[in-house]
């Protein structure tokens, strides 16, 4: 059995306000570093394959909670949130002539102006994942994590995700037969963090 875990990246100045990142290279806040330094990983991840998006941000995330460096995967690169990036989702969410809609509304072709659907994003990501064979942790961003919970939950984006994304905690796939474990799994302090 392959499996595939998942890692959101942490907290950035524009996670904080609430700002779309998307592609945007925002690096890791301080108060994200300080508190990254005090996780690990638990058994067997921490022997895992590791990956990265190219994201700085998720790069910094691997390296503090790992202390090692990942390997790289372009595939893994945030979804393209086109014109809307930078922006707060609030304030789209507010105008209903820009579009925006809550991911419960989405569908797999759902796109923001000159952006990427889901079903895009899929689509690039299928083939790496279809390369994996050992288990293998993947520290990426919750757009990339939707699309593969998505697929793993059999979810379409209409109504409620039958997910729920959290920091610190390892979503974790079963590559050979798409299925999610029903729980994530926390990450662990390290011994002597506060």
């Amino acid at each position: 059995m392959t499996r595939l875990a998942l890692l959101r990246h942490g907290h950035t100045d524009w996670n904080r306000a609430g700002r779309i990142q998307g592609r945007s290279d925002i690096p890791l806040d301080t108060e994200a570093r300080a508190d990254l330094a005090g996780y690990g990983l638990p058994e067997p991840w921490d022997k895992a394959e590791l990956w990265s998006s190219p994201l700085a941000r998720a790069r910094e995330t691997a390296r503090l909670v790992a202390r090692r460096e990942p390997r790289l995967a372009a595939e893994l690169i945030e979804m393209n949130w086109g014109e809307w990036e930078g922006q707060r989702g609030l304030n789209l969410i507010a105008e209903p002539e820009s579009g925006y809609r809550h991911i419960e509304d989405w569908s797999w072709d759902f796109r923001p102006p000159a952006g990427e659907s889901p079903a895009e994003v899929w689509l690039r990501l299928r083939p790496w994942l279809e390369g994996l064979s050992a288990d293998t942790l993947a520290v990426c961003h919750i757009g990339i994590m939707r699309v593969i919970l998505a697929k793993a939950w059999g979810w379409d984006f209409d109504g409620p995700a039958p997910f729920r994304i959290k920091r610190n905690r390892l979503y974790v796939i079963d590559l050979d037969h798409m299925r999610p474990a029903p729980e994530p799994v926390r990450l662990p302090r390290k011994e002597g963090a506060a």
